[in-house]
């Protein structure tokens, strides 16, 4: 059973995994079910002094937000936004290295660790960071809970568009739609 004060309202993400997929012309990205239904579009608003990335359901109806807490997005943190409610669900921390990309989902309100997100092998990283079509280089990730204990991985897959497979292998630690959702928009974030 999910912990409400994690539930997005709009959203119900009950499958297991998802494809994301990023559009050829600018940061917009849909996210699909296992049966091929997309259940979240999102894209970063131009012109912002601040990052932010609306998302909406299938239907076009924002269902969370996240926004750069700071100009620099650099090791910077995002605030993920319920829409609807306009709570704040989780704050996504950046821990920026050059030999491991680590994103850590914790409490709005108390701060509280709930999952991490970690890249996984160090060469890969580095050679994304460093080599000139290293972007090419698709992302790899692990989530885990508050403990280290695996909950899923996010795996890109070779291809023009960016496009990479989120699954949970056990959530029963974690809430699972800001997990998922955090995961969605590591991408959008990663490539600014």
């Amino acid at each position: 059973m999910s912990d409400p004060r994690y539930d997005i309202a709009g959203i119900d993400l009950a499958d297991d995994s998802y494809t994301v997929v990023q559009s050829l012309v600018r940061n917009k990205y849909r996210a699909e079910d296992a049966a091929g239904n997309v259940v979240l579009r999102g894209k970063q608003k131009l012109f912002k002094l601040k990052e932010e990335f609306p998302f909406v359901d299938a239907d076009g109806t924002e269902v969370f937000s996240v926004k750069a807490t700071g100009m620099l997005d650099v090791a910077g943190n995002y605030v993920l936004r319920d829409s609807q409610t306009g709570d704040d669900v989780v704050i996504l921390d950046n821990d920026y290295s050059v030999l491991q990309d680590t994103w850590t989902i914790r409490d709005a309100e108390t701060e509280a660790v709930i999952a991490r997100i970690d890249s996984r092998g160090a060469l890969t990283t580095v050679a994304r960071n460093v080599l000139p079509f290293g972007h090419w280089i698709p992302h790899r990730y692990e989530i885990t809970d508050a403990n280290g204990a695996h909950v899923g991985a996010i795996s890109g897959r070779f291809s023009l568009q960016d496009t990479y497979d989120i699954t949970i292998d056990d959530a029963t630690g974690v809430p699972k739609e800001p997990v998922v959702a955090a995961a969605m928009v590591i991408d959008a974030i990663q490539d600014n």
